[in-house]
């Protein structure tokens, strides 16, 4: 990766404000060809159902039980919650100034140069189609889970996969309808997963005459992964919530898409946050509270700790209802980041930065959607989860996937932000003088999760234990390294790449088929 430039040889940004999102859009040098059909509130619920706590707090809850459990799950939620809206902070001030589907490569490309935007885009890239993986797989584990409480069905790893398979068909085929249903669903998305999250508490905490007592969830500690330090357990046992934390960022993807997006995309990324934090620690109080026998949830028949939870607290009837409100949740979630990852396969081959961008690139011209780009994202995302098949640890590996990849991505144009000190224009949403400050915190909360949850989560460390995030990191780092050298003379945006030119841009309006 190429230094950091000196932040007095970096080109000015536009002032601000700037009202006319289009014009803007063509200032950045780029042909808007994406319908602009979102609008704030939708633009908010893409991230906060891409974050979506009935999606990472419920498939992620068995790992924290065995990760520390109680304590490390309620304390670790409130922690990672207050780091991660420090980051989130700090990258929304960044996608005000560069309101664009490409988001984070692009902030990275014109705050650090070509390379630190390549390696960025491959990083970004890698936690969208991981987040796509894992949310998907995760709501295929409880669709196996409510056909076990109903019907007896075994919850087999080739029939998950296969339930899986059918619900990244389901979310390509929404996607490809347009972002206009999009962002109705995600909007319907924001109310189903509050309401749900009201739900659930509400009558776990009603329902049961059995309740834990506070001093067990708020201090109780388990270890189960092998490991013998409980600081490096509890510290593994973070990745429940910083991987529920994820996917903010597809505020920034959809921001060609978003009326007044300099403003509503960086309020999207912020908002989705913190109404998370809060919805997410009620969740998980109240179903710690709930659990009737420790061990018995762990090692359920459903395959899924909180439907043991809802069982042994609801009954069969109740448990399968709240399951149904999950797994709609589960479902939106999904949608929307594919939603998001497209955009990132659209904008990052408009800058032909992957092998095939003549083909990823294109849109639609009736419902202005990169089709082909939706089906990569889901085929590639697939390809992530296969591991599944044959190994019981997988899934925890494919979600520690999504968060290497996508955490260091966001800290990139926060850490090139702040190099860039004055010379840096703020677009008319800011921190003014808490930028530094809050970015600096985010930065290093960044750096230090990287490394965490590339480490073993349990020991020994054998085939099936060893925790894969980190290979998937290193070959994504070595193909984006080898495929620089052979795209290096056309990939750019356009103030870098040869086809900044008006020649150029009309050969990229040819793309919309």
């Amino acid at each position: 990766m190429s230094s950091i430039p000196d932040p007095a040889a970096l080109p000015a940004v536009p002032a601000v404000p700037r009202p006319d999102e289009e014009q803007r859009l063509r200032e950045l040098g780029y042909r808007p060809v994406l319908a602009r059909r979102m609008g704030g509130f939708g633009n908010f619920a893409i991230s906060f159902s891409v974050i979506s706590i009935l999606s990472g707090c419920m498939t992620l809850y068995g790992f924290g039980m065995g990760a520390g459990g109680p304590a490390v799950m309620l304390w670790g939620w409130a922690g990672v919650g207050l780091f991660v809206l420090c980051v989130g902070l700090a990258l929304a001030e960044v996608t005000s100034a560069y309101p664009t589907s490409g988001a984070l490569y692009y902030m990275a490309d014109r705050l650090g140069g070509r390379r630190w935007g390549w390696y960025t885009g491959w990083l970004n890239l890698l936690g969208l189609l991981g987040a796509i993986a894992g949310i998907d797989y995760g709501a295929a584990l409880f669709v196996g889970a409510f056909a076990n409480l109903r019907w007896g069905f075994e919850p087999t790893p080739e029939k998950t996969m296969l339930i899986f398979v059918a619900i990244l068909l389901l979310h390509a085929v929404l996607n490809l309808f347009g972002v206009r249903l999009v962002s109705v669903l995600n909007s319907v998305s924001v109310w189903w997963h509050l309401a749900g999250v009201a739900l659930i508490v509400g009558a776990l905490w009603i329902v049961p005459d059995h309740h834990r007592s506070p001093s067990f969830v708020f201090t109780e500690f388990v270890n189960d992964t092998g490991w013998h330090n409980p600081v490096y357990v509890a510290a593994i046992g973070l990745l429940l919530a910083q991987y529920t934390f994820s996917g903010y960022d597809a505020s920034a993807h959809l921001s060609e898409e978003t009326s007044n997006a300099s403003v509503a995309a960086a309020k999207g990324i912020v908002r989705s946050i913190w109404v998370s934090w809060i919805a997410g620690f009620a969740l998980l109080a109240g179903l710690t509270f709930a659990i009737q026998d420790y061990a018995a949830t762990r090692a359920t028949d459903t395959g899924v700790p909180p439907a043991q939870i809802l069982l042994d607290g609801l009954g069969t009837n109740g448990a399968s209802a709240l399951l149904l409100v999950v797994i709609t949740a589960q479902l939106f979630c999904g949608n929307a980041e594919v939603a998001a990852a497209s955009r990132m396969v659209f904008a990052f081959s408009r800058d032909r930065a992957l092998p095939g961008s003549d083909l990823w690139r294109k849109v639609n011209s009736r419902t202005q959607t990169p089709v082909a780009a939706v089906w990569l994202s889901v085929v590639v995302a697939g390809v992530l989860a296969l591991p599944s098949l044959y190994s019981a640890t997988a899934y925890g590996a494919v979600t520690a996937i999504n968060v290497i990849g996508i955490t260091p991505a966001y800290a990139i144009p926060v850490l090139l932000r702040l190099r860039a000190g004055d010379r840096f224009r703020p677009g008319p949403w800011h921190l003014g003088r808490w930028s530094r400050p809050v970015g600096w915190v985010a930065v290093v909360w960044v750096a230090c999760v990287t490394v965490l949850f590339c480490l073993p989560q349990s020991s020994p460390v054998t085939v099936d234990t060893m925790n894969y995030a980190s290979v998937a990191l290193a070959v994504v780092l070595l193909l984006a390294t080898v495929w620089w050298f052979v795209a290096r003379r056309s990939y750019g945006t356009p103030t870098t790449a040869a086809y900044g030119s008006d020649r150029e841009q009309a050969e990229l309006a040819e793309g919309i088929v």
